[in-house]
């Protein structure tokens, strides 16, 4: 029988910058509607579900956008088929981290909740980002099945993504040798030779023509027990602060708009105190000596500009443009374009962006400009 992962993290925090006015921090890109009618992180739980875990789908979020959260997932009742609808009232919790601590505390704290909650078998978790385009979901489905039985077999599996152009806002994942060889995996798992930050853009062609470096997706795969004791090793204090988490201090869970949630929990607030804020690619992905990456077959986007937002869309809705082209509107009320070209029109939430194509890279200082002297 194929490996398969037992279960599913969704990591779903986000303060909403790159799609301002769209997004904004208690309604960030993850809640964004696509053209099918889903959002996002609806589309995460999906292709989660698709996966096929026998154990949680757990989604970790913010306090401040729990209420949401919960309205999102009973909002994929008109989505999913009845036995699907039954796992995600079942085995679907979230979990609303009592402050922001990166990715590396709430991954160790989905494992240690994992382990707790059902202990009589071995988890193999896959951590899935809540605000990416992932497709054709049957590859998806199928490399999942690679990556969890790398994972399995001891590894911190990463997924590559084969790079279309010199991307300067991607990491990049340098691939050594093959896993066929050294432990009977798929010959499209390699060890992993080196990870590389953001490149210029020069760095970024080099990368390309040389066909051996791929971009790093932010997805991962691990057993909880070898994840932990590799926080162990690389990030000691991170694994100190999560020690007091035991059968007797089990989290009291709740419910909202039918959906199960958790946002008291003493050990996790305990935890959560003075533990280093620190994202797993930093703790264990490049220091692990086990990190290995599957060669990814299926697309993927992580949508961070209006650039890439607009490639989901076949056509503007509630526009007229008169003598203008190559221009993307986004909005809640009707617009009408003269004479112009290349330009981003967002109108959500009573606010405006008109943005330049390809300047993408400003919207941070945007969004710092606008909390400054708009607000």
């Amino acid at each position: 029988m194929a490996s398969n992962f037992t279960d599913i993290v969704i990591l779903a925090g986000g303060f909403g910058e790159r799609l301002w006015p769209a997004s904004k921090a208690d309604f960030p890109k993850q809640f964004l509607s696509l053209q099918n009618g889903m959002s996002f992180l609806q589309s995460a739980v999906v292709r989660s579900l698709a996966v096929s875990p026998a154990g949680k789908i757990l989604i970790l979020t913010r306090q401040d956008i729990l209420k949401e959260m919960t309205l999102q997932c009973a909002g994929l009742k008109k989505f999913v088929n009845e036995a699907q609808w039954e796992k995600i009232c079942k085995d679907l919790i979230i979990i609303a981290e009592p402050c922001a601590r990166h990715t590396a505390a709430p991954l160790l704290l989905a494992s240690k909740y994992l382990k707790l909650s059902d202990p009589s078998f071995t988890h193999n978790i896959l951590v899935l980002a809540s605000d990416h385009i992932i497709s054709p979901v049957e590859k998806f489905v199928a490399d999942s099945k690679k990556a969890a039985e790398a994972a399995e077999k001891g590894n911190f599996v990463c997924f590559a993504i084969k790079p279309t152009e010199p991307s300067t806002g991607y990491g990049y994942i340098k691939m050594g040798q093959s896993m066929k060889e050294l432990q009977n995996l798929s010959e499209d798992v390699y060890k992993i030779e080196q990870f590389k930050e953001k490149p210029d853009l020069e760095t970024a062609k080099s990368y390309l023509a040389s066909g051996k470096y791929c971009w790093n997706s932010g997805m991962f795969g691990f057993t909880a027990d070898f994840f932990e004791n590799e926080m162990a090793l690389c990030e000691p204090d991170v694994a100190n602060a999560f020690t007091d988490f035991t059968e007797n201090n089990l989290p009291l869970e709740e419910n909202m708009n039918g959906i199960k949630y958790i946002s008291q929990w003493k050990a996790m607030e305990e935890a959560y105190k003075g533990v280093k804020s620190i994202a797993v690619d930093n703790a264990i992905a490049e220091r692990t000596s086990k990190a290995v990456v599957v060669s990814a077959d299926f697309g993927w986007d992580d949508v961070g500009s209006w650039d890439a937002f607009e490639k989901l869309f076949d056509k503007n809705e509630n526009t007229v443009e008169v003598e203008s082209k190559d221009n993307f509107v986004y909005s809640d009320i009707p617009v009408a374009l003269c004479g112009v070209e290349g330009l981003t029109v967002v109108i959500k939430n009573g606010k405006a962006l008109v943005l330049k194509k390809g300047s993408g890279s400003l919207m941070r200082e945007v969004v710092k400009e606008v909390k400054e002297k708009l607000n």
